[in-house]
């Protein structure tokens, strides 16, 4: 199939997707000891009351796309509006970001290996941006060319290979695009499924406040401190897929530790079961993994990198394990 281009594309096209006259786009585990983990989600574990925040959108919200078939093929199609906007990082700090959908992070992307992804992207933030995916894909989707405020592309390339991924804005400075949030994560699945589990998404980021190329605040899934005050409910003995990424700027790299417990880790996700054990795993920056735990004691667990500074600023959070009623 041939790539299309903004350049390419007539009215007429444009048209037909809704892209003109629009007010806007929508925005193998580690088993316990004594009892081994639980296959499947034991039942859905009721969200809490403030469910529609940013970080538990993030942890279990994974964007299918819109589905279509042409030629035989499953292709995925996804729309993506850069925005600016203001989020309150805390009851003294504000920010302002350039974000996707409205999201810090954007939207998980999720696909099988050998769908054709499809991403019409509408740059309305004010600045130039891009989406550069990592994977493999042609040279003219590698989303290094910038998209002028009101302009739209559409990337379009194969889900492959199979594992994590993420994509994020890939213009100058690339640090501050980034920093101000234009980042998400990109999963794609193998061909034959991966076993079921509890699955959710965590991506550590920093915020500069003020300017200095140095992290003020640290985050999971976009706000310090919210899965300290918000703990990650869930079920015990229940085998839990977390798909952690690195997007932290500024600093060279950063650890994600779980307390009293091990994790299975499956570097980049390129491994069909988990490669090796830990409880503490180093990550660079855009450097990600699948962890694989489950817990066999209930109570409430802390999560966050063993640079403490980091974690005391704002990247800490606790998983409560609950009973299976």
């Amino acid at each position: 199939m041939s790539q299309p281009t903004t350049a390419s594309l007539n009215r007429r096209q444009l048209l037909q997707w809704g892209l003109l006259g629009t007010a806007g786009l929508g925005l193998g585990g580690c088993a316990s000891a004594q009892k081994p983990p639980t296959a499947a989600p034991a039942k859905p574990i009721a969200p809490p009351s403030d469910k529609s925040t940013i970080p538990f959108q993030a942890l279990r919200d994974f964007d299918y796309g819109t589905v279509t078939q042409e030629n035989g093929r499953t292709v995925r199609e996804f729309r993506v509006e850069a925005q600016s906007g203001e989020i309150q990082l805390n009851k003294a700090t504000k920010f302002i970001t350039w974000n996707l959908n409205g999201r810090v992070p954007g939207p998980t992307f999720r696909a099988t290996e050998g769908d054709r992804i499809r991403v019409i992207f509408h740059n309305k933030a004010g600045h130039a941006h891009s989406l550069h995916f990592h994977g493999d894909h042609p040279a003219n989707m590698d989303g290094i060319k910038p998209v002028r405020n009101n302009g739209i592309f559409i990337y379009e390339f194969d889900a492959e290979p199979y594992g994590v991924h993420l994509y994020h804005c890939h213009i100058e400075p690339v640090t501050r695009h980034i920093g101000k949030g234009l980042y998400g994560m990109f999963i794609i699945d193998p061909p034959t499924p991966r076993p079921p589990a509890d699955e959710m998404v965590l991506i550590m980021a920093g915020y500069d406040t003020n300017g200095d190329r140095k992290n003020e605040l640290y985050a999971f899934n976009g706000l310090p401190h919210y899965f300290m005050h918000h703990p990650i409910p869930i079920y015990q003995n229940q085998l839990i897929r977390l798909y952690v990424l690195n997007m932290i700027e500024f600093d060279v790299a950063a650890t994600f530790h779980l307390h009293a417990n091990l994790f299975g880790v499956n570097p980049t996700g390129r491994l069909l079961a988990p490669g090796y054990e830990a409880d503490v795993v180093t990550m660079g920056t855009a450097e990600r993994h699948i962890l694989e735990f489950s817990f066999k004691h209930l109570g409430k667990f802390m999560f966050h990198p063993h640079q403490d500074y980091m974690a005391e600023a704002g990247c800490m959070g606790q998983f409560e394990v609950i009973p299976v009623a």
